[in-house]
Parts: structure tokens; C-alpha cells; sequence
């Protein structure tokens, strides 16, 4: 698997996210990190079956993203924005934002994974995200031992949700005491 975020860059046109998530459950393996970048992104009012937009500010990028949909397979469309319409609309978002350091992690597989370490009143929250080609690619993916549960189908751990939550969402169900 190639950096999703590159070829994300390359083909804005509307697609398909496809990924798995997971809480982290263990350290990332040392010298596996690629890069690391600060995220801030904000979520415009909008509640129309799974739909999503939000505005992001990654590293030098400004970008406008919707989403439609749940779980493992997304549609998405991606496309940098004028900082002043980012400006304008960030304002909105106030009631609907996170923060984040992203890190690019190699994993042993050849994909590459994204672990994102919250801020603010999600401190304390990891989790780590890996985008794949196709939906048979992901189910075929058997994550590392430092992944904990996967909460891809798990509402609750949608950024979108986080954004509009209280904090930490609180484990529930098979395996929640254990992080896997």
C-alpha cells in the first residue's frame, strides 16, 4: 500500500474511503514512524443520514472534505480551499472540532497506517486507521499486536462524533476492558 494521503492528493474527484480503525492498545514499534503532523479539523452543522462536512488545517493543506455513509467502505470527496473560506467558515465549527497529532506509521505488511493521538478533552484517546485499495484488502488485513479493538463500525469513534461529544467515549461490549 502506497501513503493513502498521496494518493488521496492525486484524484480529488469523489471516491471511496475505504479503511479500518482501531483503538491503539500498545506502543507503536520504534523507528516505524514516517512523518508526524498537527490536525485541526471542524465539523459544519449537517445531519443527513451519515453525511459529513468538515474543513481541516494539515500541516501547509487547507482542505474541505464530505463524507456520506458508516463503516468499512465511505464515499468521500476532498479538495484544498481558499484560507479565507477556510476562515470563514472555521467560526462554524466551534461546537464541532478536534485536534490531533498525526503520525505515519509502517507496518510490516507494506501499509501504511495512521495513528492519531487526540488533544483537548479527547486526551488520552489513540487510535490508528489504515486505508485500503478494496474492501477484500481490508478484510484480509490481520493487524499488528499494538492495535486494540476495532471500532470501524462503532459510531461513537467516528471523528465527526468525537467532535460533538463530551470526551473519551466510554468501552462497551466484547473485549472493551482490554483495548483489543
Amino acid at each position: 500500500m502506497g501513503d493513502p494521503e498521496a494518493a488521496r492528493q492525486e484524484d480529488t474527484s469523489m471516491g471511496e474511503e475505504i479503511e479500518r480503525r482501531f483503538l491503539v492498545a500498545g506502543e507503536v514499534p520504534d523507528g516505524s514512524t514516517r512523518r508526524t503532523e498537527r490536525i485541526e479539523q471542524g465539523y459544519l452543522p449537517l445531519d443527513v443520514d451519515g453525511a459529513e462536512v468538515r474543513v481541516r488545517r494539515r500541516g501547509g493543506q487547507i482542505l474541505m472534505t464530505v463524507k456520506g455513509g458508516t463503516g468499512l467502505v465511505r464515499t468521500e470527496c476532498e479538495e484544498p480551499i481558499p484560507p479565507a473560506l477556510f476562515d470563514a467558515l472555521w467560526p462554524l465549527t466551534e461546537a464541532a472540532r478536534i485536534a490531533k497529532e498525526r503520525r505515519t506509521v509502517a507496518l510490516e505488511g507494506g501499509e501504511t497506517a495512521e495513528v492519531d493521538d487526540f488533544g483537548g478533552r479527547l486526551a488520552g484517546l489513540a487510535m490508528v486507521e489504515v486505508e485500503f485499495e478494496t474492501a477484500e484488502a481490508a478484510h484480509a488485513f490481520r493487524a499488528p499486536s499494538w492495535f486494540g479493538r476495532e471500532v470501524t463500525d462503532d459510531a461513537r469513534y467516528q471523528n465527526r462524533s468525537l467532535a460533538r461529544g463530551e470526551g473519551v467515549p466510554q468501552p462497551s461490549g466484547p473485549g472493551a476492558d482490554d483495548g483489543s
